[in-house]
């Protein structure tokens, strides 16, 4: 063989222009970018070396042939040409990886397999001895890449892909390969400022990959020191003697860069359960006196090196794959742009994700961006230097832009009304709550004139919630169409619903929109970050709309009207209570005393609770739900009625076609649409509710009330209804304060026998 051979080293895509810096510093000549690859010429001793120190390669690829091919017939016959006794033992293993198609060959396994063929027809003996495949740990593994008419045949000198560097055996859940994890070290200048003598330190560390790499270029550590085997191991072009030298000498540069002072590397974890993994893989790497890992929160960073000294802070923040992660991440970014600022001045941060806009929410710039891919996913590497000159204080704006904000907030900002002192229902004046202080230079324009119509709802809608003992209501609900969303308050938790931007608006200015909302929501309401919980309402259909969200199962108790109920904010698009039907539900309770009650699509039994509350004789609840019906059990629990209590399971329309009861109180506020496996057909609220009304009032004894309502805007009550009953539409009397804006909420209607 040639003591000169053409390598290809291929690479993470995006990594390729670090890559070939990185290998013509080893040595490799006449060096070529390709896509996630690197071609060029080196003797033996390179490619070793490539092998043991090469921190961004994939693998090293040592060409065997070139040759053209036209067919199937054409590969094997070139693959046979080769002098495979010169490579491997008779009865040695192989495996064959294939790429490419063309040429007649579009099926990768076929092409292997014509690979396979040629190699084993070559080396078979006539006592039948032969190569047989291992897919794991053969002795030779062969790579054939066909581009556009040419086999490029090589042997895979590294065996195993090189960033399995062997100390990760246990890993999270979306963990950076290492060699990509270099790469961002090293695009962040983190070489330079370990020569320097600088910290790192990285707030969410996970297992620790950031650390161990960081370390190991510290410490001039060959990545792949403590490798025991590789695709040259039994590869008969090996040459001991040469490897055995290269090794020692890395084994020495290592040993010597270990007995230097150790840098200040630290790493910050909240998940408990990866510290004690990070901790390993730090062992098995060998360099548990370099760095220490600890349970920390975001929130709470702060790198403390020994004598003031300055490094650099290297993350990889969650990107979001989940609806209802925006508000949660927008605030970890936020969390980690304030430590920054505050706790990491004169530093130099790393950022690296898949979601830049959400590192734009840092309010700190980048001077630098680099593109790189984790798998198929494009992210962004931001390069900040923690100093005020780059600390974001506001968002440009055109003046048009400017103007039209500015009348905005004087009308925010205008005077609320009434004025008057106001009083609680025992005649005792109510002393205003202090306004919640909004940090102005960390939110845009934006943001801020969102914040100022959040406050003054807030103030107008809290006095009137404090003087009737509203423990939940609505304090925002699409006031400001470019910020499309209703906002909630649950006692001290905030429920977030973003309406689905329409398709003529920008998705980018939508989310950016929903992100200046989201951070300007703790600040004006003074909640907790944590306590923010968003979700996205779009149009529903079939059984989407019952679809669980999340698993949390956490019930927070609230109250209304006397009355103790449960929410869940997380694990549904729904929370358990319609805030909208606050009055019908008071109106149900003053009317109940004594009376047979009958609450049909019941939900979780709100009303039904009230009625009892209100000294109802007996409830009947009745919904499809077995998870609603428990819900409900719990709610009638929480507030000591359980004894004359129903709750029923079954089809609406059966159940009352098959009831006999009567019922002085009826409520009715059905789905606009269902279709549940366990019902037979389908319901229509437009369609079937005039046979639902019917059935119902069959139901109403001499004397009784049905309430009916629903929210299906185009809703339109069947006129022959008023011929056969009394029917009063009284939607405007079912509104409270913090749905008045909002008309079209829901239709409700009083009906009764004539």
């Amino acid at each position: 063989m040639s003591d000169r051979f053409e390598l290809f080293l291929t690479c993470p895509k995006g990594l390729e222009g670090l890559l070939i810096e990185e290998a013509v510093g080893l040595g490799l000549e006449d060096a070529r970018e390709h896509t996630s690859a690197v071609r060029g010429i080196a003797d033996m001793e390179t490619a070793y070396r490539l092998c043991l120190w090469s921190r961004l390669a994939n693998r090293v690829l040592l060409v065997l042939k070139r040759f053209p091919m036209k067919d199937a017939e054409d590969l094997y016959h070139g693959v046979l040409d080769i002098e495979w006794a010169d490579h491997m033992v008779p009865d040695g293993t192989l495996a064959v990886e294939f790429s490419g198609h063309g040429s007649g060959i579009d099926n990768t396994h076929f092409g292997a397999l014509k690979v396979k063929d040629a190699i084993v027809d070559k080396l078979r003996t006539p006592t039948g001895e032969r190569p047989s495949i291992d897919k794991i740990n053969p002795d030779l593994r062969i790579h054939l890449r066909l581009d556009r008419g040419e086999a490029i045949l090589s042997l895979d000198l590294s065996g195993h892909s090189l960033h399995q560097r062997g100390y990760r055996l246990q890993q999270g859940a979306a963990p950076l390969k290492e060699n990509l994890a270099a790469a961002i070290l090293i695009r962040a200048g983190w070489p330079r400022i370990a020569a320097e003598g600088g910290a790192l330190t990285d707030p969410m560390c996970g297992v620790g990959t950031f650390l161990v790499e960081g370390a190991m270029i510290a410490a001039d550590m060959a990545p792949n020191l403590n490798r025991e085997l590789w695709g040259f191991t039994t590869w008969l072009g090996h040459v001991p003697a040469l490897w055995k030298k290269l090794h020692t000498e890395a084994t020495e540069r290592a040993a010597i860069g270990m007995n230097k002072p150790p840098l200040w590397v630290r790493g910050y974890e909240a998940d408990p359960r990866l510290i004690q993994p990070a901790r390993n893989n730090i062992e098995r790497a060998g360099l548990s006196h370099w760095i220490k890992v600890y349970q920390g929160e975001v929130g709470t960073f702060e790198p403390r090196p020994d004598q003031n000294q300055k490094g650099l802070v290297i993350c990889n923040p969650p990107y979001g794959e989940r609806l209802g992660d925006e508000a949660s991440l927008l605030y970890l970014y936020q969390n980690l742009g304030e430590r920054l600022r505050q706790a990491c001045m004169g530093w130099e941060a790393a950022v690296f994700t898949g979601a830049p806009d959400l590192g734009k929410r840092m309010g700190i710039r980048s001077h630098k961006q680099y593109s790189f891919w984790n798998g198929a996913l494009p992210c962004k590497l931001l390069l900040i230097k923690v100093n005020p000159d780059q600390f974001v204080t506001g968002e440009r704006r055109t003046p048009e832009q400017r103007q039209a904000e500015r009348e905005q907030a004087a009308y925010d900002q205008a005077p609320t009304e009434p004025q008057e002192r106001q009083y609680n229902k025992n005649g005792n004046p109510i002393k205003p709550a202090p306004a919640p202080v909004v940090e102005q230079a960390r939110l845009s324009e934006g943001g801020q004139m969102f914040a100022n119509r959040l406050q003054k709802n807030l103030k107008q809608l809290g006095k009137w919630a404090k003087r009737e003992g509203v423990d939940c209501y609505r304090v925002y609900d699409a006031d400001m169409p470019e910020y499309s969303m209703a906002i909630d308050l649950y006692h001290d938790w905030v429920h977030v619903q973003e309406y689905a931007a329409p398709k003529s608006i920008d998705p980018e200015k939508a989310s950016a929109r929903m992100f200046d909302a989201l951070a300007a929501i703790p600040q004006a309401l003074n909640v907790d970050k944590s306590r923010v919980v968003v979700k996205r309402r779009e149009r529903q259909s079939g059984t989407k709309q019952y679809e669980r969200q999340s698993a949390q199962g956490k019930f927070t108790e609230v109250s209304e009207g006397g009355v103790k109920l449960l929410v869940n904010l997380t694990d549904y698009l729904d929370t358990g209570l319609f805030l909208d039907h606050r009055p019908m539900r008071m109106r149900i309770q003053k009317e109940a005393a004594g009376k047979r009650f009958l609450n049909l699509y019941c939900y979780t039994a709100t009303a039904s609770v009230h009625a009892a509350k209100g000294g109802a004789r007996s409830t009947t609840s009745v919904d499809l739900s077995k998870t609603y019906l428990d819900w409900a059990r719990r709610n009638f629990s929480l507030n000591g009625f359980s004894d004359k209590n129903r709750l029923e399971q079954g089809d609406v329309m059966a159940w009352l076609e098959a009831s006999r009861d009567e019922f002085d109180l009826i409520f009715i506020d059905p789905p606009t649409f269902s279709n549940s496996k366990r019902m037979e057909g389908i319901f229509d609220v437009q369609r079937d509710h005039v046979q639902l009304l019917d059935l119902a009032m069959a139901r109403l004894a001499p004397g009784g009330v049905l309430y009916f309502s629903n929210n299906f805007r185009k809703f339109v009550l069947e006129d022959n209804l008023s011929e056969r009953y009394a029917v009063e539409e009284i939607s405007d009397k079912t509104l409270d304060p913090d749905f008045a804006r909002n008309a079209k909420i829901h239709r409700a209607w009083k009906i009764t026998a004539r």
